[in-house]
């Protein structure tokens, strides 16, 4: 389990980063970070970093399928890790 944990802490950190450096070269007018590139680390475990980078930054906030995908998955991922706790020390 704390590989688990592990990798999550990780992989939200790296959304939380890919957001922040989107919107700092969306501001500078630079090469941005593909959206698929964002979901990925979204759905590869990122929900609550790259929500919580959505807010933080307010980047990406005007895209409905970021407001309501990002939360959503961070949800779905959630309740799969408890899920996951619940099955493994229960």
């Amino acid at each position: 389990m704390k590989w688990i944990l592990l990798y999550l802490i990780i992989i939200n950190l790296i959304a939380y980063g890919a957001m922040g450096i989107d919107k700092r070269r969306a501001v500078k007018n630079k090469r941005r970070i593909p959206e698929k590139t964002l979901f990925m680390f979204v759905l590869l475990g990122g929900g609550i970093g790259g929500t919580a980078a959505m807010y933080v930054f307010r980047h990406k906030t005007k895209h409905w399928y970021f407001v309501i995908g990002f939360p959503f998955i961070a949800l779905v991922e959630l309740v799969g890790l408890m899920l996951l706790y619940y099955y493994i020390f229960m």
